[in-house]
């Protein structure tokens, strides 16, 4: 069974095309242990919208994890945990946080719940609803 999530990126630190570009990477810096739980809880082949955060703020793609958690590089500390994405599908026309806000549906989605949430749950009805609005099929 596939899960479904959202990671943020601000573009310019990471942006959904430099995925592209990269084919895939390790998602470290997670600093918060709400969105590290959630990183722990994924598993190969779950789904993630990629949100820009900041600049943009809209999903643009979805991410493919290829790699289950493991220890993050960037910190010695064995509490924080990276996770390795690839690219799986570009949205065909991104999906704003402010249309998504605006939208009864989504009131109880942790990208509106929990705005300051880094990697987030997504429902199987959710993923299936933005998608539909981002020109996406599976």
């Amino acid at each position: 069974m596939t899960n479904y999530w959202l990671i943020k990126s601000e573009p310019y630190e990471f942006s959904w095309q430099q995925l592209k570009t990269d084919k895939k990477t390790d998602w470290t810096g997670v600093r918060n242990y709400a969105a590290r739980n959630n990183l722990r809880a994924m598993q190969k082949g779950d789904l993630a919208f990629f949100y820009h955060s900041n600049e943009g703020q809209e999903i643009v793609g979805i991410a493919k994890v290829v790699r289950e958690h493991f220890q993050d590089p960037t910190s010695d500390n064995p509490a924080w945990l990276a996770v390795g994405f690839a690219p799986f599908k570009q949205m065909l026309t991104p999906v704003a946080l402010k249309t998504i806000k605006q939208d009864p549906f989504f009131v109880q989605m942790d990208l509106v719940r929990l705005g300051r949430l880094s990697v987030g749950k997504v429902s199987d009805s959710e993923f299936a609803r933005i998608c539909e609005m981002g020109g996406v099929s599976l």
